[in-house]
């Protein structure tokens, strides 16, 4: 059987496309099928390669979705590998990149992993959201790192309720509320005051972003929990975002629902590096000094 790649790159800027290119003339060199979506092989100047749609199905039947830019271009990915249940394998070229698991030198060590299978595949929680109005579900979606309501005016406080399983918990006026994942707890939810949560953790976040109220701390719920945010008419009307890619308008009376998605993103992982070594790395975060685990250490005397 033709083994086949999916690959996705972010796209106006050279040694990108440069990478792309690389990549792509790797795959094809190893008799690996690499399919492109059509107007992005055209912008980066991939040939000799399938083109595909940009819609769900352009990443059936691959083994794998390799992505090359920054967590935007990753989050853009996940939609189309998430739909087709293939995992995808981001390397790194752009800034923080906390979703990615190679960085840009890697590219040809990763290649050479891709080439092998030597990969494991990770299973990250996701988000499903449901949209009401009037009782009614009007839309459903999705997200990886997180959902977030927002003040859709910048002049006028959101008012939401937020609710857990089924129980009020606080009104709050704000600027929006963030219902994150553990993968995301290191996107939106953390520039907005929230925790940092290890990605093998399986728990909801919910962290209101400038809250006027005395109890406004991020929360951490339960993955079975239903988090749930009325937008009332006292404040203003609101705009839901999913990873800050689809977003909706939320009038008065709007409810955004927000439970565990049924359907995990899959991430290909090519090295077993420790999630504290990540944050390490990404933050530029001070060890010095640490001297590691003493080993032979006995009871003191």
């Amino acid at each position: 059987m033709t083994r086949s790649v999916l690959l996705l790159a972010h796209t106006g800027r050279d040694d990108i496309a440069d990478a792309a290119r690389h990549a792509a003339h790797r795959l094809q060199a190893a008799g690996v099928e690499v399919r492109a979506l059509a107007k992005e092989a055209a912008d980066i100047g991939l040939t000799g390669i399938q083109h595909c749609d940009d819609g769900p199905g352009s990443a059936a039947g691959a083994e794998l979705v390799l992505v090359l830019g920054g967590d935007g271009t990753i989050l853009r990915a996940a939609e189309l590998a998430r739909a087709a249940s293939v995992p995808l394998l981001g390397v790194n070229l752009g800034r923080v990149g906390f979703l990615a698991e190679a960085d840009s030198h890697d590219l040809d060590q990763t290649l050479d992993q891709v080439l092998d299978r030597d990969y494991e595949v990770e299973q990250r929680m996701t988000l499903d959201v449901d949209v009401l109005v009037d009782g009614e579900v009007v839309d459903t979606g999705w997200a990886l790192n997180e959902c977030s309501v927002e003040k859709a005016a910048r002049e006028r406080m959101l008012e939401l309720l937020v609710e857990v399983d089924g129980r009020p918990l606080s009104r709050w006026g704000c600027d929006g509320v963030v219902a994150a994942t553990p993968t995301g707890s290191t996107a939106y939810a953390f520039s907005a005051g929230g925790p940092v949560v290890w990605p093998t953790v399986e728990a909801l976040l919910v962290v209101p972003i400038s809250a006027h109220a005395l109890f406004a701390r991020p929360l951490v719920a339960a993955p079975s929990s239903v988090i749930a945010m009325d937008v009332l008419s006292t404040g203003t009307t609101a705009v839901l975002a999913c990873d800050g890619r689809r977003t909706r308008e939320l009038p008065h009376g709007g409810r955004v629902e927000v439970r565990r998605g049924r359907d995990p993103v899959l991430l290909a992982r090519t090295h077993s590096k420790p999630f504290t070594d990540t944050l390490v790395q990404k933050f530029a975060l001070p060890v010095e000094g640490w001297r590691g685990a003493r080993e032979n250490v006995g009871p003191p005397t």
